[in-house]
């Protein structure tokens, strides 16, 4: 059947989106071999509507899913907007207690999974009944109905739709409302923005559960009435084949996704797809460009926070390692966090060094973004730590030139001070990406024995290649924009640095194992007047030395950090 350019617009919610496709039968969907039309899906979801209608209770209505990528995730999502219900998007990359605190913060009425994911609530208390926790391919299946119930009135725009968590790499949980109409508008910007038609076939590999997926894959594909190919779990090796048989012309990513894509051997051919762009964010500039080269594939960048309360993109001539500038009417400023007072303009040399980096990093804040914030969940807290004193603050930190371009220099919890010198952890890592075999580096601080930090790095490097202690001492001291204190003093080779749910290096889980993990760890034992030594191998004595210091310096109880 011949596909016609038929992007919605002027739609209020996610339902009135939905529906606007009931009558459409071109390809909507394609998950392995199977495929379903736009109407066919907007019938699966008003069965999954009518089913959600029958197992509502008094209170709010929040719906868990439990489940990777798939149809029955869509579906389940298009019967929450014509319903009105609220999908909790759970994260199965959560564990134990952290995941059942989730489930219990959402005050979720009902719980769907499959067979693969019930293993991760077994034994936990969610605050779900037993027989409320539904398994989509086991005996405790949800009964949909044969026919799809009629579909009343459709929600307003300001019902909530998802409760989406943050990355989960920083503290307690806090769940992101999100209405109908803020995923809607979300949606149709990103759809009229990238020129989506009919034509288009939108890849989704990143989770469900999180906004990237939602606001520049989902909705858009909705919105314009393009085919959208689901994947179960992002696979670096699986990228390029699905591409080419499912003629893919966009995707999104999020993390470190471009790099492991690039970490596959490349072939002569890699260039030959149907690709026209990705869009995504936290890809490094070394990569977006080693992509568009291999791939003959743009990748467009951009910044938002979960929140909804500040964007930012890319725009002609910025420099490669900034973020973008926001939009129109949008007030972006860096701040010192602690006195509310707007950092100067970073300056920056024609080596593209950052040589004011105490003074200029701040917090990214939008004075006049707090009104698009529609809160947490049940987390008044929170909502006046991101809100304190009418702004909204991201909680990222962040630079911005002369010319008035951002950048990003990681969260909090990646500012160092060593030797009484503060610096982020995100130019640091850039600048170490362009070591030859590196997947990902991460770095963070570290508790020197004394006072302050140390600077730690992970590295992931592509396989086979091998670790060169040498050859890293000679490439940072060759790297003119290093600053005199962020070269690494420990540093760690791992297989697979650990992620998040939505693919961020979770550096939790990395600055609590330190240099006390089984993976190899190469350090610069500090010396006086010998800071550039050659690394060398972390020896048992070494360790037993370390906790030696810590204690005699009284710091020992930064360890259990």
């Amino acid at each position: 059947m011949e596909r016609t350019d038929t992007i919605v617009g002027a739609m209020t919610t996610v339902a009135e989106l939905l529906l606007a496709r009931a009558d459409d039968d071109n390809t909507a969907l394609r998950y392995g071999d199977a495929s379903w039309t736009w109407r066919q899906v907007v019938e699966e979801s008003a069965v999954r509507a009518s089913w959600l209608a029958g197992q509502r209770r008094p209170g709010p209505f929040h719906v868990g899913v439990l489940l990777d990528n798939g149809p029955d995730y869509l579906f389940l999502l298009g019967g929450a907007a014509l319903a009105g219900a609220t999908v909790v998007g759970i994260n199965p990359t959560r564990r134990g207690a952290e995941l059942a605190g989730d489930i219990r913060h959402t005050d979720c009425q009902i719980l769907v999974t499959d067979s693969l994911q019930r293993s991760l609530i077994e034994g936990l208390d969610t605050g779900v009944e037993p027989e409320r926790v539904f398994v989509i391919d086991g005996p405790q299946r949800p009964d949909y109905v044969a026919e799809p119930g009629s579909v009343g009135s459709t929600p307003s725009s300001d019902v909530l739709y998802l409760l989406l968590f943050t990355s989960g790499s920083t503290g307690a949980p806090k769940a992101v409302r999100v209405s109908q109409g803020r995923l809607a508008d979300a949606g149709s910007a990103m759809a009229t923005g990238s020129s989506f038609t009919a034509d288009d076939v939108l890849y989704c590999a990143m989770p469900m559960f999180h906004g990237n997926a939602l606001n520049a894959c989902i909705v858009p594909a909705i919105v314009a009435g393009a085919s959208l190919v689901l994947r179960p779990r992002y696979s670096a090796s699986g990228f390029l084949p699905d591409v080419r048989h499912y003629g893919v012309t966009y995707f999104n990513y999020v993390g470190r996704a471009l790099a492991y894509i690039l970490a596959t051997p490349p072939e002569p051919d890699d260039a030959d797809n149907t690709l026209r762009f990705g869009f995504g964010t936290d890809a490094s500039p070394s990569d977006i460009s080693a992509f568009k080269k291999r791939f003959g594939c743009p990748i467009v960048e951009g910044y938002g926070s979960s929140e909804g309360a500040i964007s930012m993109s890319r725009v002609p001539g910025m420099p490669r390692q900034a973020i973008g500038m926001p939009p129109p009417g949008t007030e972006v400023a860096i701040v010192d966090p602690v006195t509310a007072v707007e950092c100067p303009p970073a300056r920056i040399d024609a080596g593209g060094r950052l040589l004011n980096a105490a003074e200029a990093i701040g917090e990214i804040v939008s004075r006049n973004g707090a009104r698009r914030f529609e809160g947490y969940y049940a987390n008044e807290e929170a909502d006046a730590e991101r809100t304190r004193g009418g702004w909204f603050w991201s909680g990222d930190l962040g630079y911005r030139d002369e010319a008035g371009f951002f950048y990003f220099a990681g969260r909090p919890a990646d500012w160092l001070r060593v030797d009484g010198e503060n610096f982020a952890a995100a130019p640091v890592e850039r600048i170490v990406a362009r070591l030859p075999g590196v997947v990902t580096a991460a770095v963070y601080p570290v508790p020197d024995p004394r006072t302050g930090d140390q600077v730690m790095l992970t590295l992931e490097l592509v396989p086979g290649s091998g670790f060169d202690s040498v050859a890293l001492a000679q490439f940072l001291a060759d790297q003119n924009d290093l600053g005199t204190k962020w070269a690494p003093r420990f540093v760690r080779i791992t297989d697979h640095i650990p992620l998040t749910g939505t693919g961020k290096v979770d550096k939790r889980s990395l600055r609590a194992e330190r240099w006390t993990t089984d993976d190899p760890v190469w350090w610069r034992p500090f010396q006086r007047g010998d800071a550039e030594s050659a690394y060398r191998l972390l020896t048992t004595t070494d360790r037993q030395s370390l906790a030696a210091d810590f204690a005699t310096n009284g710091r020992a109880a930064l360890l259990e950090f």
